[in-house]
């Protein structure tokens, strides 16, 4: 097949227009074209008054015997040939298993490390602490409206079917490079499973919280469709460990599930487990991360700094990215940016406060959102070992909860510059899941980390008009951006204690859906490749 790269069009465009640009680019005729697909769609909005689709396309000849004397006679640096090789599981190793694989942790690693399994017949059992999805959702709404006395510390925004990502923007871009085909692979799937096929080529894809939840729910049914068991509220207090090797899980009823196997995927937020870990020896050290605010703009001002006007019109929600470095060497940028969204309660322990952002599929909310976080090494942790960030964390949030008195506390960006309470908003209306109330949240940081986040704001407001006005709207602490910690493992994907393969973003080697996704793919193929069906 040709690839086309650089294939420029107006936002506007007809339904036949890609067809007719990618003959011109061809020199050749449009029935000499059997197919097109898209590979690749990105905005170019470098001109206002022109704004392009910029695409990557793949192109199939009635005659494919033809491509290479096409692609000579176009002479374009842009048009090659290109062979495209589909994502395959490994073949099957030679060893026996005893007993069937564990999975640990219903977040996108662990649903697609036991989707991967099950799919080989490897009868994979897949343990979630929380709720089934939809069971979930209902009581993150109750929790919404009702505040902490219906909060769910085993099934809330962290924790539960589908993991931290159900509750926020779904976003599906990533920074790992796809040489396996895993990333395709995964987003093939979530399309298999109620997801947008815009996903396959989007530039930046989403599916939204609405979709994902459906998704999530459709990605249940076809585990166990293939021979998986899939188990809710089902608490694993400790691993069973002989001799350096796991040899089971221990419930928290006392039951014990022996497996030889066991792929943790517990999440960045699942403390308590991380400090069971850590009492039995598991190989962990602490890694830096960042904290910050959430802070709320109106959508029609991005969407105007990005695409020149207000109404984004078929071009959806513009979305935007900001980074700096501040005077004090940290960083400070744009996290889980959230177009047409919300802020949301993402708390999951009592008397702990944290938040987070969400969007629906449609990104039709009034205000655009995003963390402004600034980077934390272990040298902030109050304490040295694996834990000191998870301890950070949760000071962090003890005083996100006290200053909004279990609400979430807010305040005027231009209010937090000068250090003093808001007591109205101003052009600024919230688009926030949760009770909230003002608060002075200079108080809640330190004053260095204060100082980089006010740098970082000034510069971004010089990049994106607007962007530091004084009635912005913070919320915080975000303090859940990645895992605090990283669970050790070798080239053979375990850690120090054989049979136990950490996995994905709480494990610290994932930052986000896809990636967390394609980790628990890499984690499956390690089983797969070594041993025979169940």
């Amino acid at each position: 097949m040709i690839r086309i790269n650089q294939l420029a069009l107006e936002v506007t465009h007809s339904h036949g227009a890609l067809k007719k640009k990618a003959a011109k680019l061809l020199k050749i005729q449009e029935p000499m074209i059997a197919g097109i697909s898209i590979v690749r769609r990105s905005i170019d909005a470098r001109k206002k008054d022109n704004l392009l689709y910029s695409y990557i396309v793949d192109v199939k000849l009635a005659d494919p015997k033809k491509e290479a004397q096409i692609v000579k006679k176009a002479a374009n640096n842009n048009i090659k040939i290109e062979t495209e090789v589909p994502y395959q599981y490994p073949k099957h190793g030679t060893e026996k298993m005893k007993h069937r694989p564990v999975v640990i942790g219903a977040g996108p690693a662990g649903m697609f490390a036991a989707l991967s399994l099950a799919e080989n017949g490897m009868a994979p059992i897949l343990l979630e602490q929380g709720d089934p999805v939809e069971v979930r959702a209902k009581k993150v709404g109750d929790f919404w409206k009702n505040g902490y006395s219906h909060l769910d510390v085993r099934s809330n925004v962290q924790f539960g079917e589908g993991g931290a990502g159900t509750f926020s923007d779904g976003k599906l871009n990533t920074l790992v490079k796809d040489v396996s085909g895993r990333n395709k692979k995964v987003l093939e799937l979530f399309v298999e499973t109620g997801a947008d096929e815009e996903i396959l080529y989007d530039s930046k894809p989403h599916i939204g919280t609405d979709v994902l939840q459906t998704v999530v729910k459709n990605l249940r049914m076809r585990i166990i469709e293939h021979g998986g068991d899939v188990r809710f509220n089902s608490c694993v207090k400790e691993l069973v460990i002989e001799e350096g090797s796991v040899s089971g899980v221990k419930m928290e009823d006392g039951s014990i599930i022996e497996t030889n196997h066991v792929i943790l995927a517990i999440g960045h937020s699942a403390r308590e487990f991380f400090k069971t870990l850590n009492e039995q020896k598991i190989t962990m050290e602490p890694k830096a991360f960042a904290v910050g605010l959430r802070v709320q703009h109106p959508q029609s001002m991005m969407n105007l700094s990005q695409y020149g006007r207000e109404d984004a019109g078929e071009l959806g929600a513009a979305p935007y990215k900001v980074t700096a470095k501040t005077s004090s060497g940290r960083g400070a940028y744009s996290f889980c940016m959230c177009p047409g969204g919300f802020v949301v309660n993402a708390s999951s322990e009592d008397g702990r406060l944290a938040v987070n952002g969400m969007s629906y599929y449609k990104r039709g909310g009034e205000n655009a959102n995003s963390a402004i976080i600034v980077s934390v090494t272990p040298d902030d942790f109050p304490e040295s070992g694996p834990l000191g960030g998870i301890e950070f964390q949760r000071r962090l949030e003890e005083k996100a909860f006290e200053l909004g008195s279990g609400k979430i506390p807010v305040q005027l960006y231009g209010d937090f510059a000068e250090n003093k309470m808001s007591e109205a908003f101003g052009n600024v209306t919230p688009q926030i899941c949760g009770e909230y109330a003002f608060a002075n949240l200079r108080e809640l940081m330190t004053e260095e980390m204060n100082q980089a986040f006010i740098e970082g704001m000034a510069e971004f407001g010089r990049k994106v008009r607007g962007f530091d006005r004084p009635d912005a709207i913070l919320a915080g602490i975000e303090s859940r951006t990645s895992s605090p910690l990283r669970i050790v493992r070798d080239d053979n994907l375990e850690s120090n204690v054989k049979g136990l393969y950490p996995c994905g973003e709480g494990a610290g080697y994932a930052g986000g859906i896809t990636s967390a996704a394609m980790d628990g793919l890499k984690v499956a193929e390690a089983l797969i490749m070594r041993y025979n069906r169940f």
